[in-house]
């Protein structure tokens, strides 16, 4: 019967595939949307109580603006408080994040590269062993990082937390599938018969080819270094050497004995926030270009 509706009619199949994919995408798009909802209101949560007095943030709805806003004042006061430990927790993170993600890039490239680019042997174990270091929570090796660094006399100071932070599995994972498919080997051997050095050839050829992988290392990397709280906590004991989340959480904790901290630390969430959203709009395309790209060619 519906064989002899399809002669009849051959616009039923296209129309019924077309009804289909319609309703797909509508389903997908609540799902997303719903999924934007939940990852958003705890952001317009943040908004909305950045702009309250302690008092209004204990005695007024959460999502709801007090009848008194003061978001530049809270922000004020958020920078100026205990001689500016906000603006050195912040400059903190920054060096912290900046350093460490930019040189955990560069590494990233570089074993990427020869792992994608260069027969030798063992190199499938090496890959495999960092396969498995994908796998690690960081919070597993913070502990033993600290037993070693403490036997080098490193830790409180910037390199207990620079040094781990310069280390990305996933971007060497990246690296490699990207290097294999966007650095041609044809033009690999031609640098090298015109005298070009392996060095050469991968800071002039591979880097420029690998450039959409690389931004999205970084920002992974960045976001992540700037995010963590476990490593600064077991590595630092001095307050001037905190990043921002550890920053915070000191402020956090003294909320039942001093209320005003509460005012202090949803000001410095918001603030904390700001340099990754502006991040993920300036290289949002290169992101979403590296993923894509290479996952799809790799």
């Amino acid at each position: 019967m519906s064989h002899r509706v399809d002669i009849e009619n051959p616009s039923y199949a296209p129309t019924s595939g077309r009804a289909r994919r319609r309703t797909s995408a509508i389903i997908v798009t609540a799902v997303l949307g719903l999924a934007l909802v939940y990852f958003l209101i705890p952001v317009y949560w943040v908004v909305i109580a950045a702009t309250k007095s302690t008092e209004d943030l204990l005695g007024t709805p959460g999502f709801l603006l007090a009848p008194t806003v003061q978001l530049w004042d809270n922000v004020i006061q958020a920078l100026n408080y205990g001689d500016n430990m906000f603006l050195r927790w912040f400059g903190n993170s920054l060096i912290y994040s900046v350093i460490g993600a930019a040189f955990a890039t560069y590494f990233a490239a570089a074993a990427g590269f020869a792992l994608g680019k260069y027969e030798f042997k063992g190199r499938n174990l090496i890959f495999g062993i960092i396969l498995g270091g994908v796998l690690v929570p960081g919070t597993a090796t913070a502990l033993p990082l600290f037993f070693l660094f403490s036997s080098m006399g490193l830790t409180n100071t910037y390199w207990s937390v620079l040094l781990p932070s310069m280390v990305s599995p996933f971007g060497v994972f990246l690296c490699r599938i990207y290097a294999q498919a966007a650095v041609p080997d044809s033009i690999i051997e031609s640098a090298r018969l015109d005298g070009a050095s392996e060095l050469r050839i991968f800071h002039s050829l591979a880097l420029r080819s690998m450039t959409p992988a690389l931004v999205t290392v970084f920002l992974f990397q960045l976001v992540g270094i700037w995010n963590n709280y476990f490593l600064p906590l077991v590595m630092l004991a001095n307050q001037d050497l905190y990043p921002i989340t550890l920053g915070l959480a000191t402020w956090n904790a003294q909320v039942d004995r001093l209320p005003e901290f509460y005012e202090l630390t949803v000001t410095g969430v918001l603030l904390s926030v700001i340099p990754l959203a502006v991040l993920m709009v300036v290289l949002q395309r290169f992101w979403r270009g590296g993923l894509t790209e290479g996952a799809v060619k790799g």
